[in-house]
């Protein structure tokens, strides 16, 4: 059999067991795009499947390297994840449900590709982890903390710029307006999102293993920091501007514009990394 055949053998393979996985999963993807569209919280899970075959894509030349090692163990993996989404299905448990999957795509590759193709795939498979939403008990159990967290540096923040307020719980009583960090204001919507894009930042970079930890994780003090800052930012408007200005046009963009400082934030770490890592590859020279 000459290379032309067992290209297209190949690709006629992945196209039947990719066929196969979405008619098997259709209705847990289905319900992933549902909470993608209806949840602000997980909207960026569009972007992560994309942004995964992409991590592939780009380290084509290395996987092209990687020879064929179809393994059997990827037959036990595959059963396990079907044996989860049954499991799961039956107990209504839609996390699990939709781990199943990656667990199934884990078993596919092996089995097709060999365990060394799944080791080299391994950051694009558990990148796809970023695409579930977090179950709701999970989610409650980190946000609530977030919240008194975020109101407490927070009317730290106010008091150092003159503005009186009493913090009461998750409530910030100022002169004219009292404001509530509510769950959309813990930064557990932004921790997400700058995880998922610290997570193909650090996938990119060129960096040293540790430092790529460092740049994924930096998304955590950045998310709290900014968050922090908008809530800052809303008070004063609230006091210096008017009340309704916490509430309004100007608070939705002033999350717009707090993001993108998180953007930049991101950026700068990367930045003073690289330079560090610059720095020791030239002693090291």
């Amino acid at each position: 059999m000459n290379i032309t055949d067992r290209s297209l053998r190949f690709r006629i393979q992945a196209g039947l067991i990719a066929t196969g996985f979405i008619l098997l999963f259709f209705r847990t993807l289905s319900g992933l795009v549902s909470d993608w569209s209806s949840d602000p919280n997980f909207s960026h899970g569009f972007l992560i499947p994309v942004i995964s075959l992409y991590m592939v894509w780009y380290k084509k030349d290395q996987l092209r390297q990687i020879p064929n090692q179809p393994s059997r163990i990827g037959l036990g993996i595959i059963i396990l994840g079907l044996l989860v989404h049954v499991a799961a299905n039956i107990g209504a448990e839609l996390f699990m449900m939709r781990f199943s999957m990656v667990i199934t795509l884990s078993g596919i590759i092996i089995y097709a590709l060999g365990i060394p193709m799944f080791k080299a795939m391994l950051i694009p498979v558990a990148y796809l982890m970023m695409m579930i939403p977090i179950p709701a008990i999970l989610w409650n159990q980190v946000a609530f903390p977030l919240q008194l967290l975020a109101a407490k540096l927070s009317a730290q923040m106010i008091a150092l710029i003159g503005i009186p307020v009493f913090r009461e719980g998750n409530i910030l009583h100022l002169a004219t307006t009292s404001l509530e960090v509510v769950d959309a204001c813990s930064g557990l919507r932004s921790l997400t999102s700058l995880l998922a894009l610290t997570g193909i930042c650090a996938f990119l970079a060129p960096l040293c293993v540790v430092k790529k930890w460092i740049l994924f994780l930096s998304a955590i003090p950045i998310a709290v920091a900014v968050n922090v800052i908008r809530l800052t930012i809303t008070a004063a408007m609230a006091v210096w501007i008017n009340p309704e200005t916490a509430h309004g046009f100007l608070h939705d963009m002033s999350g717009l514009i707090i993001f993108g400082a998180a953007l930049v934030l991101v950026y700068l770490v990367f930045i003073i990394e690289l330079t560090i890592e610059n720095k020791q590859t030239g002693k090291h020279a």
